[in-house]
């Protein structure tokens, strides 16, 4: 298990729109050439047109986070209020598989957030979660893994502790397995974006570590969780069929007089994306002032000056056997789904981009299924939404 136990004294900014301290400068590091991938070019035939009718798989969910499918049918819905919920044949179980005690509120982004299988589930039965706690008046991020049996999940066992949050955002929150069978979190920069660039703090980082929480050998900073760093609130995770990780990032909301500027970044082992000398492609911060990082890697797709997508969980996705997948973005602001075509040659690039699947409000988490289908979740009822009946929902999208 990793733990921070100095950053418990660290003070938490006091709104959301903070300014930044000054950091202390961090060794610069020279970002490190991508993981390596599939060399061979992709078989597949380009992305045609995505048109897929909508259905409710679940209802009367509350401010739902992240989803994942279990073996056999059924799936479990992580709630921000503290709650696993079990939803089987399309039905909402009314005994939640686990409560936890979170720090949660309306409009904040804190509480129980994501969520990932083991990769050999059902064996170990271990299912990961990232959630927020009051360690002493400090919002502080934990992950943990508990065992599933018979529809209930106990037996916690702490993987990673002590990451601190914000007072009441950039929390960031998502975890996943990787093709390496490493754990990812994406991690805010807790409403202080100093700490972004500073590589001994966990916030504003993707981290990775084994499955039981301890730090891989081969990550890029000897004995650090962190995998790449510069990152202002990362809330997506998702792998392209050749194993490369892509992040969705959420831009400023009044820092350094900046809005919007939301992007989606394609990580690179110990790379430095930007946050906070730059949110996407525009200045923020003054380099100086946090230690001149290194130049960022581009992103991949950037919402621009005028346009806010609050981003959130992503996934690749094809309707079509013999298709390229195409990356599928979950928007809050947007209220709709980011269709983002990226070939598999330019990794680093979108080659084209659209909105589909509007309608349904804020939109969080989101999933390919077993079945063929895509799935998403709304968050309506995160007092910053418009609840509509049934909401929240997991709604289920099929070709």
């Amino acid at each position: 298990m990793v733990r921070w136990p100095a950053l418990a004294a660290l003070v938490v900014a006091a709104a959301c729109t903070s300014q930044p301290a000054a950091a202390r400068p961090s060794p610069t590091a020279r970002p490190a050439p991508p993981s390596p991938t599939a060399a061979a070019p992709s078989p597949l035939a380009p992305p045609g047109p995505l048109q897929l009718r909508t259905e409710t798989a679940a209802s009367g969910l509350q401010v739902p986070w992240a989803i994942a499918f279990l073996p056999g049918g059924g799936m479990l819905v992580t709630e921000r209020p503290g709650r696993v919920r079990v939803v089987r044949d399309g039905q909402l179980q009314p005994q939640p598989a686990l409560s936890l005690s979170v720090a949660d509120g309306p409009g904040n982004e804190s509480g129980l957030l994501g969520m990932a299988l083991h990769p050999g589930f059902p064996n170990p039965p271990d299912v990961y979660l990232y959630y927020t706690y009051d360690r002493g008046g400090q919002l502080t991020n934990r992950i943990s893994r508990f065992r599933f049996a018979d529809g209930r999940l106990s037996d916690e066992r702490v993987v990673l502790d002590g990451v601190p949050g914000g007072r009441c955002c950039h929390f960031g929150g998502t975890i996943g397995f990787g093709p390496d069978g490493m754990l990812y979190a994406t991690v805010g920069d807790g409403q202080q974006p100093a700490r972004a660039v500073d590589r001994s703090s966990p916030n504003g980082k993707v981290l990775r570590v084994r499955d039981d929480g301890s730090v891989p050998a081969d990550n890029p900073f000897p004995g650090s969780p962190a995998w790449a760093w510069g990152f202002r609130n990362p809330e997506g995770l998702a792998w392209d069929a050749g194993g490369r990780l892509y992040v969705s990032n959420n831009g400023p909301t009044g820092e350094f007089g900046l809005f919007h500027n939301d992007e989606v970044d394609l990580v690179q082992r110990g790379a430095f994306y930007g946050w906070p000398v730059r949110a996407g492609s525009t200045p923020a911060g003054r380099p100086q002032d946090y230690g001149n990082p290194p130049d960022r890697v581009p992103p991949v797709a950037e919402s621009g000056n005028s346009v806010t997508w609050a981003p959130s969980g992503m996934t690749f996705y094809s309707p079509r056997a013999g298709e390229q997948p195409t990356l599928l973005v979950a928007g809050l602001s947007a209220q709709a789904l980011l269709r983002l075509v990226i070939d598999p040659a330019q990794p680093g690039r979108a080659s084209a981009q659209e909105m589909v699947v509007s309608g349904h409000g804020r939109l969080r988490g989101a999933a390919a299924g077993p079945d063929g289908c895509f799935y998403v979740l709304t968050s309506n009822r995160d007092g910053r939404g418009t609840p509509r009946p049934g909401d929240d929902q997991v709604l289920r999208l099929c070709p």
